[in-house]
């Protein structure tokens, strides 16, 4: 399976660490959903499949996966309670380590039926 890539055009307005950061995301999500749909809702890549979704983007102070609920990223949370985050969303500093494997239950939680 070929994974899409992200635009170039939307890479090259990042700074480096960003940039790798975001891709390994989304590489990440393609390679374990593969069924995903990407588009760009808000400026941000989203994954769509069924009813659930992801978006992933960079803010001022870090890198984010967004979900619409709480309880998709509460595993994550629980795994690493230093982890900044908002009411569905996880925010990654650039310092922080993003543990990619750990991000499997949140991304489940949102494409898989249940």
């Amino acid at each position: 399976m070929k994974i899409p890539q992200l635009p170039a055009d939307y890479l090259s307005q990042l700074p480096a660490n960003r940039s790798e950061r975001l891709t390994s995301l989304h590489c990440f999500i393609v390679a374990q959903f593969p069924e995903v749909k990407l588009s760009f809702k808000y400026k941000m890549p989203t994954y769509e499949s069924g009813s659930g979704w992801v978006s992933i983007a960079s803010q001022k102070h870090y890198v984010s996966l967004y979900t619409c609920e709480r309880k998709h990223i509460q595993p994550y949370i629980d795994a690493h309670p230093g982890v900044k985050c908002g009411s569905g969303c996880l925010n990654f500093r650039d310092s922080d380590t993003i543990v990619l494997d750990d991000l499997v239950a949140v991304l489940s939680s949102v494409f898989e039926p249940g």
